[in-house]
């Protein structure tokens, strides 16, 4: 399947971003809905539900009795979800919330699901913990992520794959600045975090993301990896990275007469693994 260049741009971030609103489908909730498997009366709980796309998705299954419940950092965000829901005539409730702080009781919930969330963590493993504390014992627990240190990226013009070896040096010179970069191997890792905090992990399922461009992007494609470049490069950076986001920018410039040049024949391939980890909360009895 492919997604929208916001969520998967290796050149413009270090990590897959806005991933559920433009890489979900069908297929995915019909997974989650296997994976947690709901049943009438169950709580269902979603940490970092963005704008509600999940809920409006799984209701759309017309499971009854369910009770959805999302949680995200920022306020705004849950309050669009609300909305969201509330426009579809679903019946789900939402709060702000810190993923590594949840604001519920121990076993509330008989299921609970993230995705690509862990990534922009600082401590992965305390939002792990408290996916395993909120749900009850034996309920599911299903997390998403992507493996950041290991995405492909493809240019058929010399400028092109300078730009892709340039992107990792420059998004590790960010990195010790950025809020939003948590550990870039999280995907694979993400088995033995449920394993350390009472989550007996079950099965890993592989979702491949992927995105290609075939023959020269307009002005407007340019112009806005440009400008997400620009904005990294705030007054609290580093000269390391400073300097290496002018020759990166410069290299973007190349980059676009290039492919501009190179006409229909213009190729560019980025492609990622989603690693869906279910596990099931152990029972401490």
């Amino acid at each position: 399947m492919a997604v929208d260049t916001a969520a998967i741009d290796g050149l413009t971030s270090a990590t897959i971003k806005h991933l559920r609103e433009t890489w979900w489908d069908d297929e995915f909730t019909e997974f989650l809905a296997e994976t947690l498997r709901p049943r009438p009366g169950n709580r269902i709980l979603d940490v970092g539900c963005g704008e509600g796309l999940a809920e409006v998705a799984i209701g759309r299954l017309r499971m009854s009795q369910l009770e959805l419940v999302g949680v995200d950092l920022v306020p705004a965000k849950a309050r669009q979800a609300w909305e969201e829901t509330a426009g579809h005539n679903q019946r789900a409730r939402f709060a702000a919330g810190d993923a590594s702080a949840l604001p519920f009781r121990t076993g509330a919930f008989d299921s609970a699901y993230t995705v690509a969330v862990l990534q922009h963590v600082r401590d992965a493993e305390a939002a792990v913990a408290e996916l395993a504390r909120v749900t009850r014992p034996r309920g599911r627990v299903v997390a998403v992520e992507p493996d950041n240190s290991a995405r492909y990226g493809f240019s058929s013009t010399p400028a092109g794959r300078r730009a892709f070896e340039l992107s990792r040096p420059f998004f590790n010179a960010l990195a010790g600045l950025r809020p939003d970069v948590g550990a870039p191997a999280l995907g694979p890792n993400v088995p033995a975090l449920f394993a350390a905090h009472g989550i007996e992990p079950m099965d890993v399922r592989l979702f491949p993301v992927s995105e290609t461009w075939l023959g020269a992007p307009d002005e407007a494609f340019w112009r806005t990896r440009r400008d997400a470049v620009r904005r990294l490069l705030g007054p609290d950076c580093s000269d390391a990275a400073r300097w290496l986001g002018r020759e990166y920018l410069e290299t973007l410039e190349e980059y676009e007469v290039e492919a501009r040049q190179a006409g229909s024949a213009f190729v560019e391939i980025q492609n990622t693994i989603l690693f869906a980890t279910v596990g099931q909360r152990e029972d401490p009895r």
